[in-house]
């Protein structure tokens, strides 16, 4: 059987070890592999990838507590999670953050609510609707 080739992401980072366990927690997402400044994280249908940044670029990026949100991105990373609820409860603690309550939407299907990884990455995180 050949093997699943599963879409998925890079995010390049400053702290490698802690995005990925901000991701592995709040998806929830398994540590695959750890090798030379890369984490490769999945679940069944996603791969994603925690890239070091190079040191001269990450010795000049600062990451505030809390970080600053990136909101000028270009691109938003979307998980389906099981839990709005559980995720904003678990952001914190993790790292990140999450909008609250009010600030979901449902849209096709699923209701959405945004949010931040621990440098500031967009996110969005879904659950089915009702």
């Amino acid at each position: 059987m050949a093997n699943l080739v599963k879409s998925g992401a890079v995010i390049f980072a400053r702290d490698i070890e802690r995005v990925a366990r901000f991701y592995e927690g709040a998806v929830p997402m398994t540590i695959m592999a750890r090798k030379d400044g890369v984490i490769r994280l999945e679940d069944e249908t996603v791969q994603l990838v925690i890239h070091s940044l190079p040191p001269d670029v990450a010795r000049r990026i600062e990451i505030a507590d809390p970080p600053v949100q990136r909101m000028q991105a270009a691109v938003k990373l979307v998980f389906a999670v099981d839990s709005l609820e559980r995720v904003r409860k678990a952001a914190p603690g993790l790292g990140g953050g999450m909008k609250p309550a009010s600030a979901a939407f449902v849209w096709a299907g699923f209701r959405a609510c945004d949010g931040h990884d621990p440098e500031g990455n967009q996110v969005q995180f879904r659950e089915a609707s009702e």
